[in-house]
């Protein structure tokens, strides 16, 4: 069953990770989970927030955010699998992302870092740094088998 927007923007902010998909500078697809928070404002539309923490990387200087340099549009996938497919769905966010950072100002920052830190203990414990990617949601579109987890999503 194809999700309406409300629904699927319901089912994704409630799941605990989503995939981020970005294209880099030569064509590529780029691919990593993050954590993040949904920010539903009637006024301003749906943002997704996340943040580079202080989990264990590389570098610092980060592929997913060169390629928002070069390509702001992006998606992010949320999905639940199960043993059981009458209790599969996926929802998917595309929208246009941009880095804030602390050329953005301790202002910018302040706003999602709080979010994040409400949604995840280890946030509250470990604030992340950052920078946080912003997406601003163009479009929300999903799929669930049944018409059940369609409904919760309607309840939630």
């Amino acid at each position: 069953m194809r999700l309406d927007p409300a629904a699927a923007r319901r089912l994704f902010g409630a799941a605990a990770v989503a995939r981020l998909a970005t294209v880099s500078p030569a064509g590529r697809p780029h691919l990593v989970p993050v954590t993040f928070v949904l920010d539903s404002d009637a006024s301003h539309g749906d943002h997704i927030y996340t943040a580079v923490d202080a989990k264990p990387k590389t570098t610092t200087q980060l592929q997913r955010l060169r390629n928002i340099q070069a390509h702001p549009q992006v998606a992010l996938l949320a999905d639940h699998y199960a043993a059981d497919w009458t209790q599969l769905w996926w929802v998917r966010a595309d929208g246009r992302a941009a880095v804030l950072d602390a050329d953005a100002g301790a202002g910018a920052l302040a706003g999602p870092l709080r979010l994040l830190a409400a949604r995840y203990p280890q946030y509250a414990a470990q604030p992340p740094a950052g920078p946080v990617i912003a997406v601003r949601v163009d479009r929300w579109t999903g799929w669930a088998a049944t018409a059940r987890e369609s409904a919760t999503a309607r309840e939630s």
